[in-house]
């Protein structure tokens, strides 16, 4: 009897340095996590919300839905964009996915024309 009174005292000690022990892979696998999907994920929406303050009239920008187009003014929440002659939207900043440094189709069938003139 005595036998497995001492059997169950030690296997209950190392029970609990076990239990620590279990802590030490699901720890580890946050720090990936973090690392490798958290992190990042914070850096690029920091970037996203200072591109949006830094938004100014004149800049070419792409929407979320894959809209091209010109800031042609803007508010404290929204921007109205130009997106064709004469066709002007307006959004909400958050939905600018993107700023955007190419031409339009008009502006570069007029370069030639500008190059010709001087």
């Amino acid at each position: 009897m005595v036998n497995v009174v001492y059997a169950m005292g030690q296997g209950g000690a190392e029970g609990a340095q076990g239990g620590l022990g279990a802590f030490v892979p699901l720890i580890l696998m946050f720090v990936i996590f973090y690392f490798l999907l958290i992190r990042p994920q914070q850096k690029k929406q920091k970037e996203h919300q200072e591109m949006i303050r830094g938004l100014r009239k004149g800049d070419r920008v792409m929407l979320n839905g894959g809209i091209y187009g010109r800031i042609t003014s803007l508010d404290e929440s929204t921007l109205s964009v130009e997106i064709a002659d004469k066709v002007r939207v307006k959004v909400n900043r958050s939905y600018v996915a993107a700023l955007t440094h190419g031409q339009t189709e008009k502006e570069s069938k007029a370069e030639p024309e500008k190059l010709k003139s001087k």
